[in-house]
């Protein structure tokens, strides 16, 4: 896709999840809200669903079809012809929202023939905001409370700090997910040691995992175990603007999108 059709896009993808965040953190403020539990035992709440409702308000409007998590789901026969999706997770963290630990975010990516072309998370407690767009450059950008006006991505672009940004540490850092760390990949870990004379691991929620590989706050993040297409798509487009990768674990190929099955295989990334 151009990338100026990729820019427009993206500034619709930005507002979209700063809109959401509002419902979400509405939502978060009430002493009590009701969890439900979905068929594949994930927790399910109206912050979920109101943060559904208000991004596809917005994408709706650019006439591409919508995957999202809460969102109805088509088959794949339909699905297959779509050459262009949004891919969405309007609250990506349900468990870390329900524990109140702010490690939840809203997660919105753009699928062209396969690959995440395009991609917005917006943390809503830290109001920090990761997006990217092919050819474009992937960017972090602190949003203070006065500042969710967006007249424009290059004027986002100018206040953002382009990823990735961290670029020494004195030890090589694996992130893990803080709700899902499988014995598998403890022994990817294990295996790391033999290669790396010390190694640091920390725990995240959501989508931030992806997003700290792409800062190079850390250098590597292994799951070895369940995640869905909207869960990572749109950290993936982050990850490639920074200069890293996501590869299927077992072939070492670019993870992709809008597959029949759409659990991901297990996959790495990294540098």
């Amino acid at each position: 896709m151009e990338t100026e059709e990729l820019k427009r896009l993206l500034k619709v993808g930005i507002v979209a999840a700063l809109e959401a965040s509002e419902e979400i953190l509405e939502v978060y403020g009430m002493d009590d809200f009701q969890v439900e539990v979905k068929e594949d035992k994930s927790p399910l709440t109206i912050a979920d669903k109101r943060s559904n409702a208000r991004i596809e308000q917005h994408l709706i409007k650019t006439g591409i079809p919508i995957l999202s998590e809460e969102g109805e789901k088509k088959s794949f026969n339909e699905r297959k012809e779509w050459e262009t999706l949004w891919v969405v997770d309007p609250l990506d963290g349900t468990k870390e929202f329900v524990k109140r630990n702010g490690e939840f975010t809203v997660n919105i990516a753009l699928v062209h023939n396969n690959r995440p072309v395009l991609g917005v998370i917006y943390v809503p407690i830290k109001e920090t905001l990761y997006f990217a767009a092919e050819n474009y450059g992937a960017y972090k950008l602190n949003i203070n409370s006065g500042g969710k006006e967006v007249s424009g991505i290059e004027s986002l672009v100018a206040k953002a700090t382009k990823l990735p940004s961290v670029m020494d540490k004195e030890e090589f850092v694996v992130v893990g997910s803080r709700s899902h760390m499988s014995v598998e990949t403890h022994e990817f870990i294990n295996k790391l040691k033999k290669s790396h004379d010390r190694i640091k691991l920390v725990s995240a929620g959501s989508a931030l995992k992806l997003c700290m590989v792409a800062e190079g706050v850390a250098d590597i993040y292994p799951r070895f175990a369940p995640t869905m297409e909207w869960d990572i798509a749109s950290g993936h487009a982050i990850a490639n603007e920074a200069g890293k990768r996501v590869v299927v674990h077992s072939s070492g190929n670019e993870l992709e999108y809008n597959r029949e099955n759409l659990v991901n295989p297990w996959f790495v990334v990294k540098e």
